[in-house]
C-alpha cells in the first residue's frame, strides 16, 4: 500500500476520518454493531453510493469489519475493530466541541 500522508500524526488521523460522513459512521458504530439499513436511517442525507464508498474505505483502513452471514437474504453487519475503538476519544471531542459551539455561530 502506498502511503498518501506525511509523517504528521494529525494528517494521518484526518486521512482516516476523510470527510463529513466518516465521523458520522463512527458515531453510529460506537453505539454498537449496525446493519446497513440502520446506518442509512441514522445518517441523514447520505446517499447509498457515498455510504458504501465510505464503509469500504473504513474497512480498508482497518477501522471497521464487515461481517456477512450466509442467510437468504444475506445479512451484513458492520462493527468497529480495536483500531476503530481507539478513535472514540476523537469523536467524543468532536461531540463536546459541537455541543459547546454549535449555537454560537
Amino acid at each position: 500500500m502506498i502511503k498518501t500522508y506525511t509523517d504528521c500524526p494529525v494528517e494521518y488521523t484526518a486521512s482516516l476520518l476523510g470527510n463529513k460522513w466518516r465521523p458520522l459512521i463512527l458515531r453510529e458504530l460506537l453505539e454498537g454493531t449496525k446493519r446497513y439499513n440502520e446506518l442509512t436511517r441514522n445518517i441523514v442525507g447520505v446517499s447509498a453510493k457515498v455510504l458504501t464508498e465510505n464503509l469500504r474505505a473504513l474497512e480498508d483502513s482497518g477501522i471497521l469489519v464487515r461481517t456477512v452471514y450466509p442467510e437468504v437474504p444475506p445479512r451484513v453487519e458492520y462493527s468497529l475493530t480495536d483500531k476503530g475503538w481507539q478513535l472514540q476519544p476523537v469523536i467524543e471531542a468532536m461531540r463536546s466541541f459541537g455541543l459547546r459551539y454549535r449555537d454560537s455561530d
